[in-house]
């Protein structure tokens, strides 16, 4: 029950996120919005840092891999919300879920992971779902839907990069060094067009800030209640839910080939997750097979 009533923060939190990204979409440039976003953040996690007494964890010797990781993640979150004001917001959250495979597929290359049979079942069934969804020669394929889809690639990089990270870098410092990071680079590229945000954009923006901090903190908490595999089915909700919010705020149409792609997402995401017991050495398999205790 604890990991489902943390999944519904994280559910409401990248939802409320699409909406206000909607809501600024043609108003706030996408970079500007990612400077505020990364402001806020920055604000936020210094306060729970000052709060904690914990600003010595943020200490790091690995600085390079904090820049190349946040390079990708600012260029995955600029395609994720340029794709907010250009697509049904389904069609967003379900090429979203493609990002789980685009990592196993770069952690190979990168970390020297070891590809296995449940690896390559979960990249030809995320691949089916890309596939159902673009509808590649029915369909002309949206060159939006590219954009979301080079986004999911991107933060398939900015994975890989957290997961060495995350050998030796707490959450939080992971956390301050992606807002101290990308804030610069945000203000780069909107000081060329600068619009300062007036009335509604304000909030919209605090919110989009506020809930890029509770996703995350949500998830990670989500996952200490739950094995990942119950909460990435649990995540699977976000399109149903993103779905109903595209119908019943922006007119959008659903399309079952969404569903059916998100299905399969889900389905190559699961089995990816699943553990299986290996059992080492002969005498082992032996006694497993005669189920006598294993041997000492």
């Amino acid at each position: 029950m604890r990991a489902l009533a943390w999944m519904i923060g994280t559910l409401l939190s990248f939802s409320l996120m699409a909406v206000c990204a909607r809501e600024l979409s043609g108003e706030i440039a996408t970079h500007q919005t990612l400077f505020f976003r990364s402001a806020i953040g920055l604000m936020g996690v210094s306060i729970i840092l000052l709060a904690s007494n914990k600003f010595t964890d943020v200490r790091t010797t690995r600085l390079g891999h904090h820049t190349l990781r946040n390079v990708f993640h600012f260029a995955g979150q600029y395609g994720w919300f340029l794709g907010i004001g250009l697509l049904p917001l389904a069609e967003v959250f379900a090429l979203e879920f493609t990002v789980p495979i685009w990592t196993l597929i770069i952690a190979a290359i990168a970390l020297d992971e070891r590809i296995t049979a449940r690896k390559i079942i979960a990249v030809i069934l995320g691949s089916l779902g890309v596939v159902v969804i673009l509808q590649p020669g029915i369909a002309a394929i949206n060159k939006a839907s590219l954009i979301v889809l080079a986004s999911a690639i991107c933060y398939g990089f900015s994975h890989t990069a957290t997961k060495s990270l995350s050998t030796s870098e707490s959450a939080l410092s992971i956390l301050f060094y992606m807002c101290l990071i990308q804030l610069p680079i945000g203000l780069l590229l909107s000081l060329s067009n600068w619009v300062w945000p007036i009335g509604l954009q304000w909030m919209w923006l605090l919110i989009i800030g506020l809930t890029a901090l509770t996703a995350h903190y949500c998830m990670t908490n989500a996952m200490r209640h739950a094995e990942a595999g119950v909460v990435v089915t649990l995540d699977f909700l976000r399109l149903p839910l993103i779905a109903m919010v595209g119908v019943l705020l922006y007119s959008e149409a659903f399309e079952l080939s969404l569903l059916i792609g998100g299905l399969l997402m889900l389905a190559g995401n699961v089995v990816n997750l699943r553990k299986t017991p290996v059992i080492g050495t002969a005498l082992e398999k032996d006694a497993a097979a005669a189920k006598l205790p294993k041997p000492l």
